[in-house]
């Protein structure tokens, strides 16, 4: 019950910077495209507000070498993305709280099976945040980065020397997913 509650109440703040967001960018556009004037009670008023949270953008964007008059777009796509993102992780970590809960109940036995899979899922997300993080060209170096390449170098770094590259395409995080969901089938099932 507690856990349906918390997604209820991400939901209805995602919402709500959603709105938020969707308001302060529709606005800026309809300025800026002439359909308001920038004198408008309405403009005027999200005008006055918005800064607080307009400013991180702003700065953002200055300093990658953007358009600070940006910042509401920006603004709209992360209360967007980030929105999800943080949906979908509330929701798995509320069924993954739920799953601990249960299995701890049933016995040791499940209990080892929950730890494995949560084992091998966790290998899994990793390297499926370094692919991704490569084609944005997240450095390696990163605080965030350095821990993902440790989860993830032991398995990639030998494949990558047997398997070699399709044309500029690297295989080896695919055979080392596929390797990780047999290897999850085969472990869970023994135990």
């Amino acid at each position: 019950m507690t856990g349906a509650l918390i997604i209820m109440a991400v939901r209805y703040l995602v919402f709500g910077v959603f709105a938020v967001a969707l308001l302060v960018a529709g606005t800026s556009w309809a300025v800026k495209q002439g359909h308001l004037s920038p004198f408008n009670p309405l403009a005027r008023t999200i005008r006055r507000l918005s800064p607080p949270l307009l400013r991180p953008f702003e700065r953002s964007l200055h300093r990658g070498g953007g358009n600070p008059v940006n910042a509401p777009y920006v603004f709209f796509w992360v209360a967007v993305l980030g929105g999800l993102v943080l949906l979908g992780v509330t929701q798995w970590l509320v069924g993954l709280v739920y799953t601990l809960a249960g299995s701890a109940a049933a016995g040791p036995r499940p209990l080892l099976r929950f730890v494995v899979n949560l084992g091998f899922s966790i290998l899994m997300i990793a390297i499926f945040v370094r692919v991704i993080s490569s084609w944005f060209g997240v450095s390696p170096y990163s605080r965030f980065m350095r821990v993902i390449h440790a989860l993830t170098d032991w398995l990639l770094e030998p494949l990558r020397r047997v398997i070699p590259p399709i044309g500029m395409i690297d295989i080896s995080p695919m055979v080392a997913y596929l390797m990780l969901m047999l290897a999850r089938g085969f472990v869970v099932s023994l135990i």
